[in-house]
């Protein structure tokens, strides 16, 4: 698939199975987003790669943050927030671990981080993957962000569920562009 087409066709997949990609496939979404814009070429991002036994692992920390929160949290609840681990074979959480600088915001760091995700998006995409990127409150939460080894300095700016795509990829809605660009 060429550049255009895959940026012009990309849409969040739903549902994505089994088995996870192959080494060389995710070696190619690594590989794109190594390519993202970063002023400065600081590198304000590192990814966690999340496969097979880990996704139960990731569950149960997503279950102790849920019942940190809410301690009441029954059987079947908590079950409802570890299944949100499993809904890929393959979980890449990106990180952001932007740092003060005399030139470049945080924020700048941070926008790279997820220029970085987009183009892991676009190019599992173009492999024939279908991919969703989610955070919901999971990924704020200090006791996951701690329970993945992240840094004082470091939050989660996505997690990608990457799978093979289970069923019809999402049918496009086409936008107009007159709606989004206007002339100055």
């Amino acid at each position: 698939m060429d550049a255009l087409n895959a940026l012009h066709t990309r849409t969040s997949a739903g549902r994505v199975t089994g088995p996870a990609p192959e080494e060389a496939t995710l070696q190619n979404i690594f590989r794109a987003a190594l390519r993202a814009p970063d002023h400065g070429q600081l590198r304000p991002w590192r990814f966690l790669r999340i496969e097979g036994e880990s996704l139960q692992r990731l569950g149960n920390l997503f279950v102790a943050a849920a019942l940190y929160d809410n301690p009441a949290l029954n059987a079947e609840e908590q079950e409802s927030v570890r299944s949100k681990a499993l809904r890929a074979p393959l979980v890449i959480v990106t990180v952001s671990k932007a740092a003060e600088h005399p030139r470049i915001p945080i924020l700048e760091q941070e926008l790279s981080a997820g220029s970085a995700t987009h183009a892991m998006l676009v190019a599992a995409h173009a492999q024939g993957l279908g991919a969703v990127w989610r955070t919901g409150p999971m990924a704020t939460h200090a006791i996951v962000s701690r329970g993945l080894g992240l840094g004082e300095n470091e939050k989660i700016i996505a997690f990608l569920y990457v799978g093979h795509l289970d069923g019809s990829p999402r049918p496009l809605r086409e936008l107009s562009l007159d709606d989004y660009v206007q002339h100055w």
